[in-house]
Order: structure tokens, then C-alpha cells, then sequence
């Protein structure tokens, strides 16, 4: 007997497929998401040493943003927040998930029954797909990556861990993996809407480029020595990233399908720092302008790359400076821009962004937070206070216990360098709220006095 859920799904997909033959079909969406990328790793976003010419002309068909924010400063929470729309601490999921995640209080896995995007899509009648690394759930506990709304997937940092991984160059050479996969996925489904997230294993460290990739950059290496520089190293696996996304883009224009497909790519958090051992030889991104690095929240850290084409709905060439954009968003907006109708009750954090996409700069109606409970490695100028808000122009940083009280006038001051918190203490009170003069306290009137 077909479960109720199965034939109602059925009854969906069938009621969906007259209006996409009559030529209002709602349209495909490519999320290629990179990880421990930072903002000024590409040269569309003024990298001058890294080669990135296949993102680099995504945005001059599309659109460029500035001010797009991460849902964390690692990797497990920022995916949480572009899966769910809702700020990953509110599931449970502070930190990367793993073997200690009891010791850093939090959930083994990303609970199953949340909504997710792939799931509002799928019951909108999508094909729904998920290449690449995972990290909402990592173990044999956690439930299959289908559970929450994909068709297909072949992942990693998950319950299976599918591809072979003792191949030394299994993860310079991962991104091809993915992308093949997503390519086979979208020639299966061409006639139906499809959703695939191609979510790559670069430029995570550790990080072992083959020769061949590392031909373009032997001039950043040291000279005349046998060892490689970490420069050299790094720029040769964001420039494989490039390539395999070319493939991607190449094969999507081929089939006729850039009409049809919105393409996003971004970053799940900032670049990994060098004092890191696995990055010691390697962990040399650029965060651009900004002050901060993975597991900081300041701009570095959170503040990523974030490229959308859509030929004939986002405009070309055109770069965004003003609107203020973020991962718990990606739910609303790209349920918005497919016309599927989000889940009773959903309690979204983020909100639909789909106009601001598609060209209309918007001030934002929510604010954005941000925490981190664990150790910022690498310069004393990265580590921040452990919870940080954004709201309007402004950025708010501090400890539970309300030390190191940071104020930052963000488009004005993105290297977050002039503290106004002591300046504007009506703007920093109003983003910490109000303290009542009994919190915290236990105090008794004994008799007498103490």
C-alpha cells in the first residue's frame, strides 16, 4: 500500500506538471556553495593572485553582493541557517558537528522534521539533489541526508560517507566528483524544475593540490626550494573550485538551461587561519578588507561571497553595496522566486529577499545574530566577543556577561576598528536590550541586614 505522504506527493507532482508544460515553469536552482572560501578570495571581489575567471564571469552575468552575511562562523551552523532560515542556534547547533558535540552542549544532528528548503521545493514538485559535503548530521546516528527532502544524494561529513577518501588527491580532485554528479542529476531531470546543491570540499584544509594544479602558481612559491608555499598551495585549490564550477555553468548553457536556472554561490564562513595545524601550510585566504577569520565574528569571518545569476530576471554586471543579505534568508527567497508555498507555521529568522535578488535594494525588516562559544585561533585582532547582532547600519558585539561591549557603524567602518559603543551608548543599549537591575541576583531581606 502507498503511504499517505507518498501519494500525496504523487497527487502533487502531477497537479504541478500542466502548468510547467504550458510554459510557466517555475524555475531550476543551483546552490554551489564552497567551503572555508573567504570574501576577497575571487577576483570579481578584488583578488589579484587567484585566478577565478568562471566566477568571475558569473558576475558580470549576474549580480554581485557586498554585504551578505553567513549564519555562522563554521561550517554546520552556517548550513543550517541556509537549509532551515532560522539562526542555528534556536536548533541546537552551536559549533561544527561531531564526535564531541556532547561536550560542546549541542545537537548530534540537524533535527530531521525542521523544514528545509530542499523539502518546501521537493513537495512543490521538484527533483531535489545533494552533492558534496554535508556536515548537518556526521555518523552512523545521523539520519540519511534524504530525510530531509533530498531525492538524491551522494555526500560527505554525513552518515555515509560515500567517496573513496584514502585516495591522497581525493579531495584535490573532489570537486569534479560533485559536479559530475550534479551534472548527471540536472540531464536526468531537464524537463521537471530541479534543485542541487553542489556544496564542494575546498578549500577546507587540509589542502593537497596535484601537479597540475599547481602549474599556474609556481611563482608564488618559494624559489629554488622543494617545498611548496602556502600560497601556491591555497590559490591552486580555489582556481580547481573555478574550473570545476566552469563545468557546471558550460554544461547548464549547453543543455538550454540558463533561461530557467537561478545560480547562487557563496561561502559557508570565513577562511581558516594558519595557526590552525591542518592549515599550517596552506591557510593563507583573503577575508578582503576586513578584520576576522573562521570562527570570528567579525566581518571576516561571517562576511561572504555571494554571486546570483538568472538571465532575464537578475541583472547583469550590476553589484549590490547597500542590501543586506544573509543565509537565513536563502529559505524564504528562493521558495519565493519558485512560487512553492512554505510550510504552516514556519517560523522563519530569515526573511523572502527575492525582489532585493532580482534588483531592488532593500533595507532589511529583521536583524541578523551571531554566536560563537569556542576559541578564535590565529591574531589577538581576530578573536571577537562570542555573540554579535546587525541591525540597519549597525553591528553589535559582545560577551553573555556584557564585557567587551563593541560598536560598529558597519558600511562606514567594515574594518571594525572605531568602537562606538562608548560614543553611542543609546544605540549599543538598544541592540543589547534592556538589563533588569535584579537579573542574575538571589539576594534575601534577612532580618537585620547581611
Amino acid at each position: 500500500m502507498i503511504e499517505r505522504r507518498e501519494f500525496l506527493r504523487a497527487m502533487a507532482l502531477a497537479a504541478a506538471r500542466p502548468a510547467r508544460a504550458q510554459g510557466n515553469r517555475a524555475p531550476n536552482i543551483v546552490f554551489f556553495l564552497a567551503d572555508d572560501l573567504g570574501w576577497g578570495d575571487l577576483g570579481c571581489y578584488g583578488n589579484a593572485r587567484i585566478r577565478t575567471p568562471n566566477l568571475d564571469r558569473m558576475a558580470k552575468q549576474g549580480t554581485l553582493f557586498t554585504q551578505f552575511y553567513a549564519s555562522g562562523p563554521v561550517c554546520s551552523p552556517s548550513r543550517c541557517g541556509f537549509m532551515t532560515g532560522r539562526f542555528p542556534g534556536r536548533l541546537g547547533i552551536h559549533s561544527a558537528l561531531g564526535p564531541n558535540n556532547q561536550e560542546r552542549g549541542q545537537a548530534d544532528f540537524l533535527d530531521p522534521q525542521v523544514p528545509t528548503i530542499a523539502r518546501v521545493l521537493q513537495q512543490a514538485g521538484y527533483a531535489t539533489a545533494h552533492f558534496g559535503k554535508w556536515h548537518l548530521g556526521d555518523g552512523e546516528k545521523a539520519p540519511d541526508p534524504r530525510e530531509y527532502g533530498l531525492d538524491e544524494r551522494i555526500t560527505a561529513n554525513t552518515n555515509d560517507n560515500t567517496w573513496n577518501k584514502r585516495d591522497p588527491y581525493f579531495r584535490a580532485n573532489s570537486t569534479s566528483l560533485i559536479v559530475d554528479a550534479a551534472i548527471g542529476f540536472i540531464e536526468k531531470n531537464r524537463e521537471r524544475p530541479f534543485y542541487v546543491n553542489a556544496w564542494s570540499l575546498l578549500p577546507h584544509a587540509p589542502l593537497n593540490p596535484t601537479d597540475e594544479q599547481m602549474k599556474p602558481y609556481r611563482q608564488l612559491g618559494p624559489a629554488g626550494l622543494p617545498y611548496k608555499g602556502a600560497l601556491e598551495v591555497y590559490a591552486a585549490s580555489v582556481t580547481a573550485i573555478d574550473e570545476q564550477f566552469g563545468r557546471l555553468m558550460a554544461r547548464l548553457d549547453a543543455l538550454g538551461l540558463a533561461g530557467d536556472t537561478v545560480v547562487v554561490f557563496s561561502s559557508d564562513n570565513g577562511p581558516e587561519d594558519i595557526h590552525l595545524r591542518e592549515a599550517s601550510h596552506s591557510g593563507v585566504g583573503a577575508p578582503g578588507p576586513f578584520r576576522g577569520r573562521k570562527r570570528s565574528l567579525y566581518e571576516g569571518g561571517i562576511r561572504m561571497p555571494f554571486l546570483v545569476r538568472w538571465p532575464g530576471h537578475v541583472a547583469a554586471g550590476r553589484v549590490d553595496r547597500t542590501s543586506v543579505v544573509s543565509g537565513v534568508d536563502f529559505l524564504p527567497s528562493m521558495a519565493a522566486l519558485a512560487r512553492a508555498p512554505l510550510p504552516a507555521g514556519l517560523e522563519a529568522d530569515g526573511e523572502d529577499r527575492g525582489r532585493v535578488l532580482l534588483g531592488t535594494p532593500a533595507p532589511r525588516s529583521k536583524p541578523l545574530f551571531w554566536e560563537w562559544r569556542l576559541s578564535v585561533f590565529g591574531d589577538t585582532m581576530h578573536r571577537s566577543p562570542m555573540l554579535a547582532t546587525r541591525s540597519g547600519d549597525w553591528k553589535l558585539l559582545m560577551n553573555p556577561d556584557r564585557g567587551r561591549v563593541e560598536l560598529y557603524d558597519i558600511p562606514r567602518d567594515s574594518l571594525e576598528v572605531n568602537n562606538q559603543a562608548a560614543a553611542r551608548p543609546d544605540v549599543a543599549e538598544r541592540l543589547a536590550g534592556p538589563l533588569h537591575p535584579q537579573a542574575g541576583r538571589n539576594d534575601y531581606p534577612w532580618p537585620g541586614g547581611k
